[in-house]
């Protein structure tokens, strides 16, 4: 950083104008804290940006994909994951009051900064109270990049051992498309039957892909 003028260094320009007045690659240097032999802190940021396709793109980076880039050890790599998960939870996580899911868009709102641009596919379910409040999230099955193994017993073990009212049923796409595929649908209708008969309500099912989400109770599916 010995090129830039002191009050144009990251760490400076954040104290002297607040974080909002960085962009990305310069939260990012100061995150990753120092440079690689010739290259700067600031040209190392832009590499594992360019790794990531872009700041939304870090959410998909492993320790592993972090590690190929000169300069980025498994150290490094770990601060920046634990920065991405910091900022994913502050969206997730708010005060005392639980989160209410009172629509589909609640729900997105809620599973997206966690689930949505996941590498691997994520089958979960979102336990609520009466009021359809948030008890607690729980992930079922961790699946390959385009299949997951769900049997209902283990979803409702869950939710009665939870002492849910109701339930919200979540997966994401790792392909980007929240379309929801035949065997999406089939496992949703055997889920619904399943909750009828044990008297825990399935209120809905969302497919998360990055930015976009597909709701079963939206498109009628449900």
């Amino acid at each position: 950083m010995r090129e830039l003028a002191p009050h144009d260094r990251p760490r400076e320009k954040l104290i002297r104008l607040g974080p909002q007045a960085l962009g990305d690659n310069e939260l990012l240097a100061i995150v990753l804290g120092s440079g690689f032999r010739r290259s700067s802190v600031l040209a190392l940021a832009g590499a594992v940006l360019q790794a990531g396709g872009g700041l939304h793109g870090l959410v998909r980076l492993t320790v592993d994909d972090l590690c190929r880039i000169g300069g980025v050890g498994p150290a490094r790599a770990a601060q920046v994951l634990a920065a991405v998960a910091l900022g994913r939870r502050t969206l997730v996580r708010g005060g005392a009051a639980r989160v209410q899911i009172a629509g589909p868009g609640d729900a997105a709102a809620y599973l997206m900064p966690q689930f949505g641009a996941r590498a691997v596919e994520h089958f979960g379910v979102v336990l609520l109270d009466t009021k359809h409040r948030v008890l607690r999230t729980a992930v079922i099955s961790v699946g390959t990049l385009d299949a997951s193994l769900v049997h209902p017993r283990e979803v409702f073990r869950e939710a009665i051992a939870g002492s849910a009212a109701a339930i919200l049923l979540f997966h994401n796409h790792p392909s980007g498309d929240p379309a929801p595929s035949a065997d999406d649908e089939d496992l949703t209708t055997r889920l619904v039957m399943a909750g009828r008969l044990i008297g825990i309500d399935v209120i809905d099912h969302l497919i998360l892909a990055d930015t976009r989400y597909c709701s079963f109770k939206e498109t009628g599916r449900i």
